[in-house]
């Protein structure tokens, strides 16, 4: 039986009612920790006129890729072959990394999450605990 479009993104929905933080959206805490003890994947998708400075990847944060939005189609090798690594999906203000959720979750990954503030506070906190 094929589920239809409406049916799974019900389902989506639902799963993601039940995630951590608002609707899966979470704090730069939360992602280090999934990170760092989860083996998460971080995806910076800022497209490059939103990046000032260096991206997640260039920054050094374990488990990160620069995929930004306008070509993230040409990064779905890069993606776990697992379903259910954690994956963090990061921009500035949320609308495309939540939008690469989306896209995420329809191909059928089960643990996905929005970083809630800009990824640049990301790579600072990370920076900040690296230079120690």
């Amino acid at each position: 039986m094929t589920e239809s479009i409406s049916e799974r993104i019900a389902a989506i929905i639902a799963h993601d009612i039940k995630k951590e933080g608002l609707l899966g959206n979470i704090d730069v805490h939360k992602t280090r920790e999934l990170i760092r003890d989860a083996g998460a994947l971080f995806i910076d998708v800022r497209p490059p006129k939103r990046v000032e400075g260096e991206n997640a990847q260039e920054a050094g944060i374990k488990n990160a890729i620069y995929a930004p939005y306008p070509d993230f189609a040409d990064y779905i090798d890069e993606l776990p072959k697992d379903k259910t690594t954690p994956i963090v999906t990061g921009c500035l203000k949320g609308w495309f990394a939540n939008r690469v959720m989306g896209y995420l979750e329809l191909m059928g990954y089960t643990n996905v999450y929005v970083l809630d503030c800009p990824v640049d506070m990301l790579i600072e906190v990370h920076h900040s605990h690296t230079e120690k």
